[in-house]
C-alpha cells in the first residue's frame, strides 16, 4: 500500500491505495458538490463520476469568482462604499485562490480514483 500522495491532495482524502481512500474521497467529493447530489445513487457507485461533477462544479465556481471580480466596482458602485467594495475585491481575491487549489486537489482524485478503477478487474456474474 502507498501513502503518498501529491502535492495539493486534500487532507480529508486518505492517500490512495490505502483502505479508506475511496471512502474518505467519495465523502469529501459530496461535500464539495449541491447537497442535492446525494440524492443519486449511481454518484456513490462511480466515484469517478462524482469526481468530473465536482471538478465541473468547482470550475464554474472559480469562472464565477472571477467574473464578480472583473464587474463588481461597477455592479457595486454607489451601493457600497470604496473600501467595501476594496474588500469585496479582496475576498474575491482569497476565494479565486483557495477555489483554483480546490480544482487542483479535486483533479488529483479523481486522476487516483482512475487510476484505482483501471486496475480493478471486472467482476462476472
Amino acid at each position: 500500500m502507498s501513502s503518498f500522495v501529491p502535492p495539493g491532495w486534500p487532507p480529508q482524502v486518505h492517500p490512495p491505495g490505502t483502505d479508506r481512500f475511496e471512502e474518505t474521497a467519495l465523502a469529501w467529493l459530496l461535500d464539495l458538490v449541491p447537497s442535492e447530489y446525494r440524492r443519486y445513487g449511481v454518484l456513490r457507485r462511480y466515484p469517478v463520476a462524482l469526481a468530473r461533477m465536482a471538478r465541473h462544479h468547482v470550475t464554474a465556481s472559480v469562472e464565477a469568482a472571477r467574473e464578480g471580480f472583473r464587474s463588481a466596482r461597477v455592479e457595486l458602485a454607489g451601493a457600497v462604499p470604496p473600501h467595501g467594495i476594496e474588500a469585496v475585491l479582496d475576498t474575491y481575491r482569497r476565494e479565486g485562490a483557495r477555489l483554483v487549489q480546490l480544482v487542483h486537489a479535486v483533479a488529483l482524485v479523481e486522476q487516483a480514483l482512475r487510476e484505482r478503477h483501471a486496475q480493478t478487474p471486472p467482476t462476472t456474474s
